[in-house]
């Protein structure tokens, strides 16, 4: 599982590119400002590194930058899951325009760069020619081991954010215990200050109706006499109005038709006034003055404007504002639950020492592997006798990565008392200390692609060529693709890619070719003495090259 292919439109200073690769080493090589590392920034745009307007040729609307890969099963979950289509090849698609605009696709799909970047920690792992300034960085260093270790500092995190928490709660407790109690008492004298009053939800506007009825009860039975006796009781009423003019149309029905409907609608009349008057009477009957309920009335109905008024609330608010200070009882009293704060406290605390434990035992043990890995590096890196050491010391105090602080201790030479890399290393040291920790830690990741950017500056001599050949030792068990300037590592490549730049119509362009046979020997001849290449340095590029090819027949 590897690269297969690149393919890119108005990228930088590369008009258009599309390019096959190869299992094994591949070298890239180049003049200087030829535009070496582009094919890697290309292939991390793909992988959704951060677009920048600045990465579409000048002069043109947008780039497209295209990567293949054959897919690892591993990611088939991950794709099926997120709606993309599975299949033994991955596409992944970049586009960005002239304002930095961009767009992601994988295998057709519109993706984002959050999951293009999920893809690309499966599919391939980057050396960059600065890599070795990570070996200063504390949270680079121990990430390193634990990386060896096989083993995350995630749950660990995970428990020290919540102890953290829980201890910010118990310290704020602590602190604020005397205004908490206070509050806690002013809200109790509040509580039972309405509860003497008891409102039930809804009871306000039930209250308010009795009242407003009693209140004016005479007036209503007074109202309700005059209409019963307008209606029914004496000669004068409309009742019997309603029964005279009813009986003398329909005397007269016979002779004048219209007097048939109208005679229909007094006898409807008729029955409305009489079940009127029916109704009024029985009002009349079931109701009376109660002055010893409307007393009742008006003292609860008091009580309720009274504490209203003190709270300022609307009556009806009442009973919700009441439930409400319950519930900030309720939460006071878990905020000043010392007790359980600091039972809580001490569980957490227990499972993230545990946790760390765990995670400094598992580093502990990975050390000693690491050491011996990037010191046997290093001695095929012209550092003979030198060593490395991976030391894990108790920190000062408990973090969020652990209980340990991870130190890169390294002896250039024999005899020598190991120190911390920054203290002891020249930049050349440093660059192949680095160098050896990406060989010894090139087989931990899944990444079937592994990437090196210049890793190699800094170098020369003899230590030039074991570069080369431990990249194509790493080659025989993946693809690995190198940005390099020393003849050495390009002779022990697989494949070899030289870019170069040209100037056409449309302005300064970059160009990727595949060579062999007679033009690598002229690059690497090139590469060997500069512009100007000599029959010494062709036969020194013949013999790199014939070695190479022996060495790799013999094995």
């Amino acid at each position: 599982m590897a690269l297969r292919r690149i393919a890119l439109r108005d990228f930088v200073i590369v008009q258009a590119l599309d390019l096959d690769l190869h299992e094994g080493f591949t070298a890239l090589t180049g003049e200087t400002g030829a535009g070496k590392s582009i094919l890697i920034d290309a292939v991390q745009l793909s992988l959704g590194a951060r677009a920048e307007a600045g990465a579409v040729r000048e002069g043109a609307e947008r780039t497209d930058v295209c990567t293949e890969f054959d897919c690892p099963p591993a990611l088939y979950p991950w794709l099926e899951e997120a709606g993309f289509e599975c299949d033994d090849t991955l596409l992944l698609r970049r586009s960005i325009d002239a304002q930095g605009k961009s767009r992601a696709w994988i295998n057709g799909s519109p993706a984002t760069a959050s999951q293009l970047r999920i893809v690309g920690q499966q599919l391939l792992d980057i050396h960059g020619q600065h890599a070795w300034q990570s070996l200063t960085k504390p949270d680079a260093v121990r990430g390193l081991l634990d990386a060896y270790a096989g083993v995350s500092d995630q749950e660990v995190a995970s428990q020290w954010g919540q102890w953290r928490a829980v201890q910010k709660k118990l310290a704020h407790a602590r602190s604020a215990q005397s205004m908490l109690q206070r509050e806690r008492e002013r809200l109790q004298w509040q509580i039972s200050e309405v509860e003497k009053l008891a409102p039930a939800e809804g009871e306000w506007e039930t209250l308010n109706a009795q009242h407003t009825r009693l209140a004016h009860a005479q007036a209503l039975l007074d109202a309700a006499q005059g209409a019963f006796s307008a209606l029914a009781e004496d000669d004068a009423s409309a009742s019997t109005h309603l029964a005279r003019a009813h009986h003398l149309l329909t005397e007269q029905a016979h002779l004048e038709p219209e007097f048939t409907a109208l005679t229909d609608i007094l006898a409807s009349s008729i029955a409305q006034a009489t079940e009127a008057a029916r109704s009024l009477q029985s009002y009349l009957r079931r109701t009376e003055l109660d002055p010893q309920r409307l007393e009742e009335l008006d003292a609860r109905v008091s009580q309720w404007l009274t504490l209203a008024r003190r709270y300022k609330r609307q009556p009806a608010e009442l009973s919700a504002l009441l439930h409400s200070w319950k519930v900030e009882v309720q939460q006071l009293d878990a905020a000043t639950d010392l007790a359980g704060l600091e039972a809580t406290e001490h569980v957490l605390s227990e499972a993230y020492s545990d946790a760390a434990r765990q995670l400094s035992l598992a580093r502990t043990k990975a050390a000693p592997g690491l050491s011996r890995a990037i010191s046997k590096a290093m001695q095929e890196l012209g550092m003979g006798g030198g060593k490395f050491e991976v030391v894990v010391a108790k920190a000062d105090a408990s973090a969020s990565h652990g209980l340990d602080d991870v130190i890169f201790l390294v002896a250039g030479h024999a005899g020598m008392t190991p120190r911390p890399v920054a203290k002891v290393a020249s930049g050349g040291e440093l660059s192949r200390i680095s160098l050896a920790i990406a060989v010894a830690t090139s087989a931990l990741g899944t990444a079937s692609t592994l990437i090196f950017d210049e890793v190699d500056s800094g170098v020369g001599g003899a230590v030039a060529e074991t570069v080369g050949r431990l990249m194509r030792q790493l080659g025989r068990d993946r693809q690995v693709l190198a940005v390099t300037h020393l003849p050495q590592v390009a002779a022990c490549a697989d494949h070899h890619l030289v870019v170069s730049k040209g100037r056409g119509i449309a302005g300064p362009s970059s160009t990727v070719t595949p060579i062999a046979q007679e033009q690598r020997i002229s690059e690497v001849a090139r590469m060997l003495g500069g512009e100007r290449i000599s029959p010494t340095t062709l036969a020194h590029a013949r013999e790199m090259l014939g070695l190479r090819d022996l060495r790799h027949v013999e094995k």
